[in-house]
């Protein structure tokens, strides 16, 4: 099973190390890390994505909450939250392929990037469902270079809304 985690850390120098550490210290591998600063600037938003059962996940959870950075952590359930994941390749393209790929990436809402003689760069946003759909029709014109963010994730508008809420009560 796949969780993923939510982790707001205060933005300084080695969060990112001792966080890494942890997980590496422990046997947990990471299957995506998204880091970025939020709103404020002197707090970072990582979004990490783990393999393993509930009591991996507690685990987690729970060395994360020693780490003195660590301010707020969630683990988004699957319909608390929505995600989103970039990523930009370059596939190869000459005359006869180039009019099926530009369709394919109108039907996935993917941009071209950049045109060369021989191949295109795209840059195609979506669920990792999408995006791994997207590559598998791209794969037959032969990806030549591909790089991905990992999944970044925020929780529906309701929670925010209940939050918000709360606040001006």
């Amino acid at each position: 099973m796949r969780h993923t985690i939510s982790i707001l850390v205060e933005n300084r120098f080695g969060v990112l190390a001792r966080i890494a550490g942890m997980f590496s210290g422990r046997g947990f591998n990471i299957d995506t890390l998204n880091v970025a600063p939020t709103l404020d600037p002197t707090t970072s938003r990582m979004t990490v994505v783990v393999r393993g059962d509930d009591k991996i996940l507690d685990q987690v959870t729970k060395q994360l909450e020693k780490l003195v950075d660590v301010i707020e952590i969630e683990d988004f359930q699957d319909s608390q939250y929505v995600d989103r994941e970039l990523v930009l390749l370059r596939v190869r393209a000459d005359s006869s392929t180039r009019a099926e790929i530009m369709q394919i990436c109108t039907i996935f809402r993917a941009k071209i990037i950049d045109v060369h003689t021989g191949s295109l760069a795209i840059e195609v946003t979506g669920t990792e469902d999408k995006v791994e759909k997207f590559l598998t029709l791209m794969s037959q014109f032969g990806i030549t270079d591909i790089t991905r963010t990992g999944r970044v994730a925020l929780p529906r508008a309701k929670e925010f809304a209940t939050q918000t809420e709360k606040v001006e009560k």
